[in-house]
Formats: C-alpha cells, structure tokens, sequence
C-alpha cells in the first residue's frame, strides 16, 4: 500500500510538471528592444525633458496640441530618431548611435499622436508653420519682441518676470527651429503663452523675425571663449 501511494504521487508530480521548455518560455525575460508599451518607452526615454504625461519640464510638452497641430509625424520621428546636433536633444536611433530600434520609435511617435493630439482643434485659429519658409528681419524682429515679449522677458530680452531670453548659456543649447517651436506653442506648464495669447495672434512674418533677432544675439563659440578670457 506504501508502495503504491509513493506510486501516485510520483505520477500525479509528474504529471503538474510543465512540458519541456514551457515554462522556460513563459518566464522569458523580454529584452530592452522588444518593449514596444507607449508609455513605458515615453516614461523612460522621454519624459525627464518633456514631462511626464508630456506636460513639459525642460524642454516643450509634447501633449501640447499646438505642437501636434504644427509637427507632422515625420518631424516628430525625425527629431526623435536623429536628435537635434549642438542640443541637448540626443539621438534615439540605433543607426545614430541611440538605444531604440525604428519599431520603438514609430512607438513613440505613434502613441504621442494618439494620445495627445487634439484633431481639428485648429481649424479656426491657424497657427503659423512649424518650419520658416523664409529668412527674418531682425530689426524687425526686435521691433516685435519688444512690442509682444517684453512685459515678460524684458526689453531687448535682458529679464524681466520671466528672465533673460538673450542669455547665451540658454541660446548656445537651443536651435532657431525650437525659439521658433516654443513661439508658436508656448510653454503652459511655465506659464508662457501661445502664439494665440497675445494682444493679437502673432502672424508667421512676426514669428520669423523674432526668431531672426534672437539667433543675432547667440554669440558665437570664439567670442564667447574671448569674453571669457581663456579657451576652455
């Protein structure tokens, strides 16, 4: 009877076992390429600069509409894939020298859109195009900032309850493209408004040409290392 008891336990032990191979399949681990979850790849790739949520920190919200409004979905994968040189907006791609294969990014991109863009949400209020499609003036763009910027940056930018935004440690980390992004979109979770929120919308002409005033004021690297009096 001992005998026969230690039988079936044997057999029942057996039997519970998993197949060979199986459980070793259902505990694989998934490597860093494979995780395609939106939100996880936002939340460890993207949201130190833009925020969690997109709300912006750093850098621009991407849950801001506007933004989508303005960016096409290559922009968006362009500036995520290749980053942005002389930035802090690294590259992502691996051909690059990024962390994240093209179905992570179209992860990205696709889950941005998804889940932040508001379609048709401009559709009476156009906003000006996301890229230049000509050169600025900028004396008239230091004209138009002192007219619509300075009550919070100051006149000819030099601080004011927003502080300097002719600082050259800012301007030296950021390209024409993100002063011009910035302009239209405006920064909320700071409290800067959009293009819309002014005395009047801005036009795309005044865009540029604030633009075209505040890259004039980006010293270049060998004045800079001049004015501080060494080279390094």
């Amino acid at each position: 009877m001992k005998s026969a008891a230690l039988s079936l336990a044997a057999m029942l032990a057996i039997a519970s076992c998993s197949a060979p191979g199986r459980r070793a399949a259902e505990t694989r681990v998934i490597r860093p390429s494979e995780i395609l979850d939106f939100s996880l790849l936002y939340r460890q790739q993207c949201s130190a600069c833009h925020g969690a949520d997109g709300q912006g920190g750093l850098s621009i919200g991407l849950a801001n509409p506007v933004y989508l409004a303005i960016a096409d979905d290559a922009t968006i994968r362009r500036i995520t894939a290749q980053g942005v040189p002389g930035t802090t907006m690294p590259a992502f791609a691996q051909e690059a020298g990024g962390f994240l294969t093209d179905a992570q990014i179209d992860a990205l991109v696709g889950g941005i859109r998804e889940h932040w863009a508001k379609p048709g949400a401009f559709d009476k209020e156009k906003p000006p195009a996301y890229a230049a499609s000509q050169p600025g003036n900028p004396a008239r763009g230091q004209s138009a900032f002192n007219t619509i910027c300075s009550s919070c940056h100051g006149l000819d930018g030099r601080g004011g309850q927003a502080g300097s935004i002719v600082d050259n440690s800012y301007l030296a980390l950021v390209s024409d493209q993100h002063l011009r992004t910035v302009i239209i979109t405006g920064m909320p979770h700071v409290g800067m408004p959009d293009w819309r929120n002014h005395p009047k919308p801005l036009p795309d002409a005044d865009v540029t040409d604030i633009v075209a005033w505040l890259a004039s004021q980006r010293m270049p690297l060998s004045a800079q290392l001049n004015h501080s009096g060494g080279s390094e």
